[in-house]
């Protein structure tokens, strides 16, 4: 028997978490098929099959956490290894004959379907995917099915662990809340002459650019081993997004050097990618400072949390209105976007987050 082990998935993962199996014992599989989809950071990814054979074994279960290079599954050899991938032995059978993408799609009789966004639902809300009925289309479990049965489960069920993405989380808001010294300076800009068609996110990132030209230590990596401050060449800004299935801050790269059409194409591709879990670890690593426009939901000033090694993030409440003096001393009511700027108080000053947050509010309340 041959053990093919969780192959390296780069960014530094360590482990991952086994979110379904696409093969069971006794397939045959051809190379690059789909093997199974493992979620690891807040990812979820296929690993295909690094050989063409049958299924001997499977090493591993749904829902378990596997280290890198630990076994997978079993191949097996001898009179069942498959003759394509070996000189002089018989090649695979035409497509026509037996379509490897329809073998590979096929479920095993009797098999849930549903794809590993709804897998790994069902599992953080404790739904067993067997008692679901399913609406989808050729009889796939959708994410509304198990919605439904979650909403309609008996009150007082065992608590289910966290995995996946809220367990990934869960650990990073402990570690952050554990190593940074949080401080909150909360101001408000006034966006009453914007265009009712103004692209929010846009400006955002515009001020966002703008607070670290004018204080670059906020855009900074903070080491508190040797307690230094590295100011990053490239503003990397993540952009938190809510979703069902929890929080995701893919990285909007370099976003001094792109021009704001660019950024509105990322940002709806980033939003895309967490809809369908399809975004890869490196869009979720790297981040020099991050913007959470959580008023999108609901608030007007938050105290955020920080996640090391960054030292910043900025906060948007909910546009509302405040009363402005004008010249003549007349008072009107104008649109405001309440900000919320945290800052891990060990690398920056109150002085240097004010200069920041009044940058930002500078470029906001500016024409375009």
């Amino acid at each position: 028997m041959s053990r093919f082990a969780l192959p390296d998935l780069g960014e530094g993962l360590q482990e991952a978490e086994i979110v379904s199996w696409h093969v069971a014992q006794g397939d045959h599989v051809v190379v690059d098929q789909p093997l199974l989809a493992v979620e690891t950071e807040k990812a979820v990814v296929e690993i295909p099959s690094p050989q063409a054979g049958h299924i001997a074994r499977l090493l591993a279960k749904v829902g378990e956490r596997v280290k890198v290079g630990a076994a997978l599954l079993e191949f097996e050899e001898g009179p069942h290894a498959e003759a394509g991938t070996v000189m002089g032995q018989l090649a695979e059978p035409a497509p026509a004959a037996a379509p490897p993408a329809a073998a590979a799609a096929a479920p095993a009789p009797g098999a849930i379907r549903a794809t590993p966004a709804v897998r790994a639902r069902a599992r953080e809300l404790g739904v067993d995917l067997a008692r679901v009925t399913q609406t989808g289309p050729g009889n796939t479990v959708t994410m509304a099915d198990v919605q439904a049965t979650a909403a309609g489960a008996v009150a007082g069920q065992a608590a289910a662990p966290l995995r996946g993405a809220r367990r990934t989380m869960a650990a990073n808001m402990t570690r952050a809340w554990r190593e940074v010294v949080h401080a909150t300076l909360q101001d408000a800009a006034d966006i009453e002459a914007w265009a009712p068609s103004e692209d929010l996110t846009g400006r955002l990132v515009r001020a966002m650019i703008a607070g670290c030209r004018a204080e670059p230590a906020l855009n900074a990596s903070y080491d508190a081993a040797s307690m230094s401050l590295r100011e990053n060449p490239t503003i990397d800004l993540g952009l938190a997004i809510d979703s069902p299935d929890g929080l995701f801050v893919p990285v909007l790269r370099d976003a001094a050097r792109e021009a704001p059409q660019g950024w509105r194409r990322q940002i709806d591709a980033f939003k895309r990618g967490v809809r369908e879990r399809s975004l890869a670890p490196a869009d979720l690593r790297g981040a020099t400072i991050t913007l959470s426009n959580f008023g999108s939901i609901a608030g007007r000033h938050a105290s955020l949390i920080v996640m090391p090694p960054q030292v910043a993030i900025l906060g948007v409440g909910r546009v509302v209105a405040l009363p402005v003096r004008g010249a003549d001393s007349s008072v009107a009511l104008h649109r405001a976007l309440p900000l919320s700027l945290t800052f891990d108080h060990r690398a920056v000053t109150g002085g240097t987050a004010g200069r920041f947050l009044r940058a930002v509010i500078a470029d906001l309340e500016s024409a375009f």
